[in-house]
């Protein structure tokens, strides 16, 4: 576990799948990351696919490969190219075994930096291999919840006056069906409970720019407009107090659809020796 830290907060990075698994106020204790076996991530990173691909496999011209959920980042250790006392940066080139799901050479990025009560991620993407590279990315920190989980609102910007999701299909897996549904409330500002989760995790059709999750106590904001999608997840049969906040591009498939990678909707692409930045903002009150 590797640490960085200002007069404000303390924040850990575990070098397996380079997972932000600790954020603490350092004048209060409050921990804003999830911690708890009841779901036993924090953060991961999702790379290079979003979601579950049909059963577990897309093709590249017209062959077909393994894929699980969410992709293969989060099962590696990182590598350590700089640590600071405010900052650290994180490489993962790929191996062999991602090579058999993955067929192409990269190298992911992921630079931590601490400024007062923000933390800024920068992700960077290189195209190492001899042809075009398509993939997604995603990350997906929880936060906690303290008190009760209704007590909580979210706020999004862009203001809309409806918000539309993705229609998800639950079960086997959480595919798409392809439709698009409205919420069950208007605006784009609004308080948590866990029945609006009832039909599953909710991608968000729109672009967002921003959003905040604010308690009685304490917030988060996140700054997400270099990402196509936010997605918001928790357990959906479990009443557990946490709330993922998801940027990301690329989208789960459409049930029962098979996908060429190099047209998966939603996908970024780099040419030859191309590099692609994002950024994550996250400010803690």
């Amino acid at each position: 576990m590797l640490e960085i830290k200002n007069q404000n907060l303390t924040v850990s990075v575990d070098l397996h799948g380079a997972q932000l698994t600790h954020v603490v106020d350092n004048k209060t204790a409050h921990e804003y990351i999830w911690d708890n076996l009841a779901w036993p991530k924090h953060a991961p990173i999702l790379f290079p696919a979003i979601g579950r691909s049909t059963d577990d496999e897309y093709f590249i011209n017209s062959k077909s490969y393994p894929m699980q959920q969410h992709g293969f980042a989060s099962d590696y250790d990182f590598e350590v190219v700089y640590h600071g006392d405010r900052k650290l940066v994180l490489s993962f080139k790929g191996n062999e075994e991602t090579l058999k799901s993955y067929p192409f050479a990269f190298e992911l990025r992921l630079i931590f930096t601490l400024s007062l009560n923000q933390l800024v991620i920068n992700f960077e993407v290189q195209n190492l291999s001899d042809e075009r590279l398509s993939y997604s990315l995603g990350f997906h920190p929880a936060f906690n919840i303290e008190d009760d989980f209704e007590d909580y609102s979210l706020l999004i910007e862009p203001a809309r006056e409806q918000l539309k999701k993705f229609e998800i299909v639950k079960n086997p897996f959480p595919y798409r069906s392809g439709a698009v549904k409205e919420l069950a409330f208007s605006g784009s500002s609004f308080n948590l409970n866990h029945r609006i989760f009832d039909e599953g995790l909710i991608i968000l059709t729109d672009k967002v720019n921003t959003c905040k999750l604010q308690g009685h106590h304490y917030a988060v904001e996140m700054e997400l407009s270099d990402f196509s999608h936010l997605c918001l997840w928790t357990k959906e049969d479990e009443e557990l107090p946490f709330l993922c906040l998801e940027p990301f591009f690329g989208l789960p498939d459409r049930i029962d659809e098979k996908q060429e990678l190099a047209s998966k909707e939603g996908n970024d692409s780099l040419e030859v020796g191309e590099v692609k930045k994002y950024q994550c903002k996250l400010t803690f009150e």
